[in-house]
């Protein structure tokens, strides 16, 4: 998959400059409002990257399990964790490929969460086997939290084919997309420039209708329970710049 050699380098650092501490503290109350978790309970963070939300939570004394494809933002994460003597189980690897034993138990998870916009990477077959996963290591009623920018309702209305863009105080970003209709696959190369450094990367991001996911949420053993346009919890309309998806795993 492409994302195994793209998180290194100015794209790391271009993705940590565009997070800024409000948008991490609104996700946050989302999470808290939605997932319904208390102290003590146990939750699953997918694309974790360098912990902006599993830091937190752990403070506010939920237990982390918390997966990255980095290396590099795992470390960062592994630090803060042991500095501050959190809850933390953090893991460097492919959320589709790792031992399930080593994310937790069957069940083990209260809630779980991927945010980010890393919930387009995959194909059908793959986005299955990854909402499966989910619903493998959540308790029974166990809710999860996804967002996109990526589902049709949102790119396609709107979409750029090419688009320049400044990232934090020094980086430059050009994204430019080739849209596979047959495939509803957006291809991506993206630059990122700082001061006369140029790195490029290749990426693929996959175009789902939002009545789709619902379909591969509950053919995963999830029912949706709500779909927001807003980190506010507004209900999602056409056009909405991103989704956050909330699930529940079912109870038999």
């Amino acid at each position: 998959m492409w994302y195994h050699d793209f998180f290194y380098g100015l794209p790391q650092e271009a993705w940590k400059a565009a997070q800024t501490d409000e948008q991490t503290q609104l996700d946050l109350e989302l999470l808290v409002e939605t997932l319904e978790f208390g102290p003590g309970d146990r939750l699953l963070d997918v694309f974790c990257g360098y912990g902006r939300h599993a830091i937190p939570l752990a403070r506010m004394g939920a237990r982390l399990t918390a997966i990255d494809i980095s290396p590099e933002y795992i470390t960062e994460l592994e630090s803060v964790a042991k500095a501050d003597k959190l809850a933390v189980n953090s893991i460097a690897g492919d959320f589709l490929t790792v031992p399930l034993t080593d994310l937790g138990k069957t069940g083990s998870s209260d809630a779980a969460y991927c945010l980010g916009n890393s919930f387009s990477f995959f194909p059908r077959p793959q986005m299955l086997s990854f909402l499966s996963r989910i619903a493998d290591l959540l308790k029974p009623g166990g809710r999860f939290l996804a967002h996109s920018e990526m589902i049709a309702e949102s790119i396609l209305p709107d979409y750029q084919a090419r688009n320049w863009q400044p990232v934090g105080d020094d980086i430059l970003f050009l994204a430019e997309h080739q849209y596979d209709p047959l495939a509803s696959r957006i291809d991506a190369q993206l630059t990122y420039v700082r001061e006369g450094e140029i790195q490029q990367r290749s990426a693929q991001y996959y175009v789902y209708t939002l009545a789709e996911l619902v379909h591969l949420f509950s053919e995963a053993g999830l029912t949706v329970i709500g779909c927001y346009g807003t980190v506010d919890g507004d209900t999602y309309q056409l056009g909405d710049e991103a989704v956050w998806i909330l699930a529940e795993k079912e109870s038999y």
